[in-house]
């Protein structure tokens, strides 16, 4: 990939973050270091705003009943843990890096208020190759994968069933079109993917409008990562478009994208290149891969910062960041069988932290999800929508593990249930001081607002095994989010399709083949109700809803994708 780097925008204050010794001099261990060093430079803390918001949410549940005493697990920051050793890469690993250092010199030179942006991929990159030599030629530690714990998150982990390729057929990033077009611009980008990113970007921009809401140009460079929507794309063209575009109105997101292509088009190099090795029988990969928690947490940055951009006064914030690395937790939860059969490095199932943090991890994004259910959690920021936005389309893309994993045999009890009473929690410190989650028993309200009450009422009359589970959720949803005000038709049909019906499926026989009957249903029901969600009056209420119940509510179908059982590494690449 080139690119022909144009125009200057204004600079700004130099950073005091970056290494003394040039990045491209650094192995991957002392990268790693510098990497953790920089970012616990540049993070900033909770905003006095922020905790108002937080403390209000709170004080709101609070309201519906005296605190009940609870019990707390705590996760540690990652950035202040010790980095992973890795190997120095090989001949062909320092040519990429080279490679890589020359086009982030030239992007650097010509736009410097992106030095911090270039630095991580600098970085990073350097990391990610160490990871991917020391998994080739390092025996994985058995023994760290192996310890048992008895803590009430890890008692619940799934045994999933075993997959193959043919199972993942469906997961295509250029899979079924949304029917009602959200990016106008031209049919090649009619895709999930980016229906997914303007859907998100028009949920934030409702208050306050930051021009990004119909600007493909700045995110469309990270298309490379994909090589089936590759090939619907003429990148050429779009690079030049960029590339005009900056040169006519500098945008600092736009040198941004730069960036996460150069590192997208990094990663798949050295993702195929060790992929290629294993085929040809020179090394063999381990299911297992050498990443920890914090080496896991750092890697994910980059891979997150651009996909979703935020203002740059939000940028840095914790809060921006913990939903980031979490929104990556849970595409890591769903994609964890693939990523098994394919090779993938940076999926933090698959990584050598303990099974304990894993489930850590996990209930976190349990948490956050739940915190984007509350309005006070999208008060105070402009990136707030992400992680409610994330589940939902997913769920309704058909591309998430929500139906296909999720269904088990027999419903576990609700009663007691720590991910039932896991209480809502933005997890800011996830990466700095570290963030604590609390199990309590769940506050419920006690009577549904009208909406709810249809929605009850409708599954009373035509789903009558389900409903007493249906009608616990809509008063521990209402609890967290309000009164819902959405609409109830649309609500209705989607959740029929989907949540219903796998709660019934959970109750039937066990069969793999309704399994997969409702996860390609929810891909149709998507389609064909995906544009009600950008209803101005009601698209937020909705997606709230459909959060909480593909991503919070019991059976907790997104924590049966939290194992998986390992196969070889072969086959062709499935896009994530």
């Amino acid at each position: 990939m080139k690119f022909r780097v144009v125009g200057a925008g204004p600079t700004s204050s130099a950073d005091n973050s970056l290494p003394a010794q040039p990045s491209a001099q650094l192995q991957p261990t002392e990268a790693g270091n510098a990497l953790a060093r920089l970012l616990v430079n540049r993070i900033n803390g909770s905003t006095e705003e922020y905790l108002r918001c937080q403390n209000a949410a709170q004080q709101r549940l609070d309201a519906l009943g005296s605190p009940r005493a609870g019990t707390t697990l705590h996760v540690e920051g990652a950035l202040h843990l010790a980095q992973t050793a890795f190997l120095p890469p090989d001949a062909e690993g320092r040519a990429r890096l080279r490679h890589l250092d020359t086009s982030l010199d030239l992007i650097e030179a010509a736009f410097p208020q992106v030095g911090t942006d270039v630095e991580v991929c600098r970085l990073s990159c350097s990391m990610l190759e160490g990871a991917w030599r020391s998994r080739a030629l390092t025996p994985p530690r058995e023994e760290e994968r192996s310890t048992v714990c008895a803590c009430a998150l890890c008692r619940r982990l799934p045994t999933p069933p075993a997959r193959t390729l043919d199972d993942y057929r469906w997961r295509q990033s250029a899979g079924r079109p949304l029917t009602v077009k959200t990016w106008p611009h031209r049919r090649e980008l009619d895709s999930v993917l980016t229906g997914g990113w303007s859907w998100t970007r028009q949920m934030n921009d409702l208050e306050r409008d930051l021009g990004h809401r119909h600007r493909f140009e700045d995110d469309i460079l990270v298309f490379h990562e994909y090589k089936r929507v590759i090939d619907t794309i003429d990148t050429t063209r779009l690079t030049e478009h960029v590339e005009s575009r900056l040169a006519e109105n500098f945008s600092t997101n736009s040198a941004r994208a730069l960036v996460s292509g150069l590192f997208a088009a990094h990663k798949r190099s050295v993702d195929e290149y060790w992929l290629r090795q294993h085929e040809a029988g020179s090394v063999t990969l381990p299911q297992s891969n050498p990443l920890g928690q914090s080496t896991y947490s750092i890697l994910q940055m980059l891979d997150c910062l651009f996909w979703h951009v935020a203002p740059d006064t939000e940028l840095w914030q914790e809060e921006n960041l913990a939903s980031l690395l979490l929104c990556r937790v849970i595409d890591d939860m769903a994609d964890v069988r693939a990523d098994a059969l394919t090779g993938e490095i940076s999926n933090f199932w698959l990584a050598e932290m303990p099974t304990h943090t894993k489930a850590l991890y996990a209930a976190c994004a349990i948490a956050i999800v739940k915190y984007g259910c509350m309005p006070e959690a999208h008060d105070s920021m402009w990136n707030t929508w992400l992680m409610t936005t994330t589940i939902v389309w997913m769920g309704l893309t058909g591309r998430h593990a929500l139906w296909f994993d999720g269904i088990t045999a027999g419903l576990p009890p609700a009663e007691e249930c720590p991910l039932c009473d896991l209480q809502p929690n933005p997890c800011s410190g996830i990466l700095t001081h570290g963030t604590t989650l609390t199990i309590a028993p769940r506050r419920t309200v006690p009577a549904l607002s009208a909406g709810a009450a249809e929605l009850s009422a409708r599954c009373r009359a035509q789903h009558p095994g389900t409903w007493a589970l249906f009608d616990a959720e809509l008063h521990a949803f209402e609890a967290l989010h309000g009164p819902w005000h959405g609409d109830t038709d649309n609500a209705w049909e989607i959740l029929r399709r989907t949540y219903i019906a796998a709660v019934e499926a959970s109750g039937a026989a066990p069969s793999t083949a309704r399994a997969r009957d409702i996860q390609q249903d929810a891909g149709v029901i998507g389609a064909a109700r995906f544009h009600a969600l950008h209803d101005p009056r009601t698209g937020r209420e909705d997606t709230a809803l459909l959060a909480y119940m593909f991503g919070a509510a019991h059976p907790h179908f997104l924590w049966n994708a939290t194992g998986y059982r390992p196969t070889d590494v072969a086959g062709d690449w499935l896009d994530g």
